[in-house]
């Protein structure tokens, strides 16, 4: 610039000699504005919201609120007896907190429970959560940019005995959802449920007044048990009453595939033993697990082999073809006792177009001479029993229904977003998502676990760890450049959708199979899964799209660089902290976003008591 040179057009600051009327903000570009965030849900998704959240996002005030009285989700919910992970426990926890204490491959329901109670403490997310507060409504409030809440909890004269409640609103500027894909329950649609005389129990539901499941059960040594249902619970089921009970009979409609145990082989080569038929871990087992170089060549096996099946899940492939003749093989010669039984339960679809599970002891139970595997259809609940369209009535003590969970994803409270249109509606006549993580028409809402984000392979932890760091990533933006909403454009909505359509008939989830995957249906929508392998959904969402969402400006300031502030950082202006960015033992360097922030811990609200790492994976 020369001397006498101006900045602007004819000589001074402004154009054509007129100063602009812009003024900038009386902020920092750092900062940021207070932001609430309320998480739904205080399970495996919530947990880490719980994290992540206060980790990253700066300025905040969070709250999670869940309607059970413990937390953990899915896993302080159901209690019924043989509860258990069904892939293998060490894939199955946070890629940021190892567990090398696992007492077995497929870890008791309780064990996983704890695990999590564990982590909340650790990071003490507990403090954020608020129990028996359940969501019974969510309204998007244009004019402020904030969800409107209504939560239901106990009032203070509530008892055991007499429960009462109340119900109060809240405030978000951003709702994260972590409710869960397999949250909500029905009893199945029977004629005369309601009139049996003896005890009726559903899976998700187990009555553990008594305590722990086999505390319940103790007594039942001369029952009668029947278990309706061939799905993931009633393979879990089925074996753990079987040698407590009198007799067992198995309710079956429908045909499953069992997987031959997840890993067994591999796991035996590098525990060095054999571990066919033995799932539970030693003391040896664990103290080579304890070793960290140990340990990451055994998760590494895991994680590889698990995700080194997705072509499996593709028609026509050589390794689905594989996977039917060594699981047909494997399922023969386990029902060797009652060969007949195979043939009633393997199917004629393909291999994972329903859950896949390896249901360890479900066949060998089968075999058993108190187990009885019933094909013919219920016609109907008795007083005493259940009576088949053939005629013949079993008489029974106690009912089991293992019959699933409400997937259509049609929440049973009001959840209204833009123009009074509600998320019921919205998924009509099936649920259209943005990459599963938001829906067009409700601003600042995301979500984990909900509509097309199951995966048939793959680790879904690590799934949802990411959905909860997209949603902190759109916060932030919301917070860092000043915006009063974020909304996903219909267009993008569209466009995925096109692509989910393209995407699974291609895959043996189109196959006439009924699964929950499919909504409970034979055939139809793929609702409950994401078109593609978990690897990919990774992939798909670590650079969010901004593009591809439309914006309202909290300020009313035309100018899209307000956000840019006074021109100076807040520890230039307060002369706190650092005024300039270094990485440990370099010279000053310029770092990623996260970084910077993780690296101003001298700002008030970047002090943390206790620290998840940063990095979304361990070292391999």
């Amino acid at each position: 610039m020369c001397v006498g040179e101006t900045n602007g057009v004819d000589g001074t600051n402004g154009i054509n000699g007129h100063f602009n009327s812009y003024k900038l903000g009386d902020f920092s570009i750092d900062e940021y504005r207070p932001i609430r965030v309320v998480c739904i849900g205080a399970g495996v998704s919530g947990i880490v919201a719980g994290i992540r959240f206060p980790q990253r996002v700066p300025n905040l005030d969070f709250t999670i609120y869940d309607k059970n009285a413990g937390i953990g989700g899915t896993w302080y919910s159901n209690k019924y007896p043989g509860l258990s992970c069904d892939i293998p426990c060490h894939t199955y926890q946070y890629v940021f907190e190892e567990n090398t204490e696992w007492s077995a491959f497929y870890a008791p329901g309780d064990e996983i429970r704890q695990y999590l109670e564990r982590v909340a403490t650790k990071y003490k997310v507990n403090k954020y959560i608020k129990l028996q507060h359940e969501l019974v409504g969510a309204y998007w409030e244009e004019d402020q940019g904030k969800w409107r809440l209504r939560i239901r909890r106990p009032s203070p004269d509530s008892t055991p005995e007499n429960p009462q409640y109340e119900v109060f609103e809240d405030k978000a500027d951003v709702l994260f959802t972590g409710i869960g894909l397999l949250a909500r329950w029905n009893w199945p649609d029977i004629e005369g449920l309601k009139t049996f005389k003896g005890r009726m129990l559903h899976s998700a539901q187990w009555d553990v007044s008594d305590g722990h499941w086999e505390e319940g059960v103790k007594d039942w040594g001369e029952k009668r048990v029947g278990v309706i249902g061939v799905g993931s619970s009633a393979l879990q089921i089925v074996p753990a009453l079987q040698p407590r009970v009198k007799h067992v009979v198995n309710f079956v409609r429908g045909k499953t595939w069992l997987a031959r145990p997840f890993l067994e082989e591999k796991t035996g080569e590098l525990l060095g033993r054999d571990t066919r038929d033995n799932h539970k871990f030693t003391e040896e087992d664990k103290q080579r697990f304890r070793n960290p170089a140990f340990y990451r060549k055994f998760r590494h096996m895991l994680e590889q082999e698990l995700n080194s099946i997705h072509a499996s899940t593709l028609k026509g492939t050589k390794q689905q073809q594989e996977a039917r003749e060594a699981f047909q093989q494997n399922m023969r010669e386990r029902l060797a006792k009652k060969p007949w039984i195979a043939d009633h339960l393997i199917p004629d679809f393909g291999v994972a177009c329903r859950r896949l599970t390896p249901g360890p002891g479900y066949l060998e139970a089968l075999c058993q001479d108190n187990v009885t595997f019933e094909t013919t259809h219920i016609k109907r609940i008795t007083e005493t029993g259940i009576e088949l369209v053939d005629g013949r009535h079993y008489d029974l003590d106690v009912i089991v229904c293992a019959t699933g969970y409400d997937t259509s994803f049609q929440y049973p409270f009001p959840f209204v977003g833009q123009n009074g249109v509600t998320l019921q509606e919205k998924y009509k006549p099936h649920p259209r998502t943005y990459l599963a993580l938001t829906v067009d028409g409700f601003p600042n809402w995301f979500q984990s676990f909900g509509a097309n984000s199951g995966f048939g392979s793959g680790s879904l932890s690590a799934i949802l760890e990411a959905q909860v760091v997209y949603a902190v990533q759109a916060t932030l933006k919301l917070q860092r450049e000043r915006y009063k909403s974020l909304v996903v454009k219909k267009e993008a909505v569209d466009n995925f959708d096109e692509y989910l359509e393209a995407y699974f008939p291609g895959t043996i989830y189109s196959e006439k199979c009924r699964s929950w995957y499919k909504a409970g249906k034979e055939e139809g929508r793929v609702v409950g899964l994401y078109p593609g392998s978990c690897l990919h959904y990774l992939r798909a969402i670590t650079h969010p799209r901004w593009e591809d969402y439309e914006y309202q400006p909290l300020d009313p300031v035309r100018n899209r660089f307000y956000w840019l502030g006074d021109g100076q950082t807040y520890n230039e202006k307060t002369l706190t902290g650092d005024i300039y960015i270094r990485t440990s033992g370099a010279p000053e360097v310029f770092c990623s976003f996260p970084q910077l922030i993780a690296s101003m811990s001298s700002i008030p609200w970047r002090k943390f008591e206790t620290h998840a790492p940063l990095s979304p994976r361990p070292e391999a």
